[in-house]
């Protein structure tokens, strides 16, 4: 619980404003609707300017005319304009194609009332300016996604509408001046190049003004990393943004003879989201480091927010490098005391002296658990050195989301459960202490559940004859009440208490169109499966369970580039407003260029 909630709110915010940009018809979906679409703008156009029986044959015909070169064009730009492009595959092709008929349509629509009413000549009008609103639309559209040249997108947005004009023009030889006709198609264009750049740079000077950078070139980098998983266009603006800084990294190491375990909280945040920046950050050490060194990793989340994300993954791999190189040394300690647990409404605070070391945990659950500030950590820190233990490593168990708490009076029950938990740790006697760690990877459970690729890991501590677990998901929190579930589950196993935590990777989220924009664990997961998979890790690691020794290591790495609190905030809250500003500028712009175009149509 971060005093300022409002940044997470601004997340999740972008997040959605990002992911309501890709609820895409598949591709046949969208070639049936063109289909429709097509034949009914053919007979309304037809019997407007024809209003007789031969006017249902002309009006299959253009439908069926229309709906061809669609098909026709959407191929083509496939194999040529786009050919390289990562965003536009023949299924947003045809998508495109299809809300361009959508958006000319009310045209054609108007256009048939306007020849019934007054005059034929009305219908062409009409049509033309639908001609024109869809030159703009595929002009913004494809500057803002497409990442092809100038010339493919430019004969992109041009062509096809030009193209598909031709049809409609055979049914007004009758009707309209050809030549006056042919006279309009190219102010057409000039004007729809004009209000269309004028629109986006008005649009891009939001950007500028706010970031440094033109909005919609963020947007297209973003849309990149969404769709062709691209993380390095982003990650430059996050890295032009961005600040140094130091990184602390705490590394617990268990040395037994069934290898080595090792739990390791780096003061990175790992976000913002799917593999941008370090929301990879939990899984990619994990998996070096055990791949490296064998045994068993987790990566527990730490105190901290936002502002200590990672500008990239090239930052993530210079940790991963330290952490590996910082390993090397001897776990000697052979003393651990009992796992205390403290609770205080709505506070729950677990603590472990390992050796030299205090592990303690901090939840709200089963309400909200989200990120904890760093000055929580600072205080307890401060106590425990006052009672002589100079080492602590703190987690945040993030691990329960339901509803929103008052910020400080859960701060002050986590502190007063902190303290009330260094009292039981430094007055109890240390005894030897055995350690089994195991490690589980559903199948079934895929990013878009919630399930991050670092699985589920269990680290199980005995001291005196009493075993507890330390479960954790790699995930980005969990439904409330599942933790209590999963401990109740943990008992009739000879678990005697323990705590769930969960890594808060930020690699599940943006990856589903959800108003949250990610799950939660347990959310789509089902609960006894997720039980069944923790119960089977726990018994391996109890298998496992072997006398064990403890080392401590504060790791620190210079100029580690974070994006910073104030340059991530800039940019979740761009998409606002930017949308603000599009809210403000439309209307007038392109009222005062449909009037424009209408004063020409005129003379048509």
């Amino acid at each position: 619980m971060n005093p300022d909630d409002s940044f997470n709110q601004h997340l999740d915010r972008a997040v959605r404003h990002y992911s309501s940009l890709f609820t895409l018809p598949s591709y046949r979906r969208s070639l049936a609707f063109s289909w429709v679409i097509c034949q009914v703008i053919g007979l309304l156009h037809a019997f407007s300017i024809n209003p007789v029986l031969s006017g249902l044959v002309h009006g299959l015909v253009l439908g069926f005319s229309l709906f061809a070169v669609t098909v026709l064009i959407n191929y083509c730009l496939r194999l040529c304009a786009f050919r390289k492009d990562p965003v536009y595959d023949l299924r947003r092709i045809a998508a495109l194609s299809l809300f361009c008929w959508i958006f000319w349509l009310p045209f054609i629509l108007m256009g048939s009332f306007a020849a019934f009413l007054f005059s034929r000549v009305w219908a062409v009008r009409l049509c033309l300016m639908g001609f024109s609103a869809i030159l703009i639309l595929r002009l913004i559209t494809l500057y803002v996604t497409s990442s092809s040249n100038v010339k493919s997108f430019l004969a992109a947005s041009i062509v096809p509408p030009l193209l598909c004009l031709a049809p409609f023009t055979l049914l007004w030889l009758n009707v309209a001046n050809p030549w006056r006709v042919s006279l309009f198609l190219p102010f057409a264009l000039a004007v729809a190049l004009f209000s269309s750049f004028l629109f986006i740079a008005l649009l891009n000077n939001v950007g500028r003004k706010v970031v440094g950078f033109p909005s919609l070139y963020i947007f297209k980098a973003f849309l990149l990393n969404w769709i062709a998983n691209l993380n390095e266009p982003f990650e430059y603006f996050l890295e032009s943004l961005g600040e140094e800084s130091e990184v602390d990294v705490s590394i617990l190491r268990f040395d037994r003879e069934a290898g080595s375990v090792y739990v390791v909280v780096p003061s990175v945040h790992p976000g913002p989201f799917k593999n941008i920046g370090s929301s990879l950050l939990p899984s990619m050490l994990k998996d070096s480091l055990e791949q490296k060194l064998g045994g068993v990793v987790c990566v527990p989340l730490g105190l901290l927010g936002h502002e200590r994300d990672l500008a990239s993954q090239k930052e993530c791999q210079k940790i991963i490098d330290h952490v590996v190189e910082s390993v090397a040394f001897i776990a000697s300690e052979d003393g651990a005391t009992p796992f205390f647990k403290v609770k205080n409404e709505p506070a729950t605070v677990c603590c472990q002296w390992l050796g030299n070391v205090a592990l303690f945990t901090f939840s709200l659950a089963p309400h909200t658990t989200e990120d904890l500030p760093p000055d929580l950590g600072l205080y307890v820190q401060n106590k425990a050195e006052k009672m002589g233990l100079e080492n602590c490593v703190f987690v945040n168990a993030h691990n329960s989301i339901d509803g929103v708490l008052e910020p400080e009076k859960a701060l002050k029950a986590l502190e007063e459960a902190a303290l009330a938990c260094l009292d039981k740790v430094s007055s109890s006697e240390k005894f030897p202490f055995k350690v089994g760690a195991a490690v589980v990877k559903p199948k079934e459970f895929s990013l878009s559940d919630g399930m991050g690729s670092g699985g589920i890991t269990v680290v199980v501590v005995e001291v005196g004859g009493a075993k507890t677990a330390y479960v954790v998901f790699d995930g980005n929190n969990m439904v409330s009440g599942l933790r209590e579930k999963i401990l109740s589950a943990l008992e009739p196993l000879g678990i005697h208490d323990g705590e769930v935590l969960t890594t808060d990777t930020h690699s599940v989220n943006a990856v589903t169109l959800t108003t949250r924009g990610y799950h939660p664990i347990g959310e789509v997961m089902n609960h006894e499966r997720i039980v069944e998979y923790i119960k089977e890790a726990t018994c391996a690691a109890i298998a496992n369970l072997s006398q064990a020794k403890v080392g401590f290591r504060r790791i620190k790495i210079r100029k580690v580039r974070v994006i910073g609190r104030e340059a991530l905030e800039k940019l979740c809250v761009l998409p606002d407003m930017v949308v603000q500003r599009a809210k403000r500028v439309v209307v007038p712009l392109f009222a005062a260029t449909s009037l424009l175009l209408m004063l020409v149509l005129l003379s048509v």
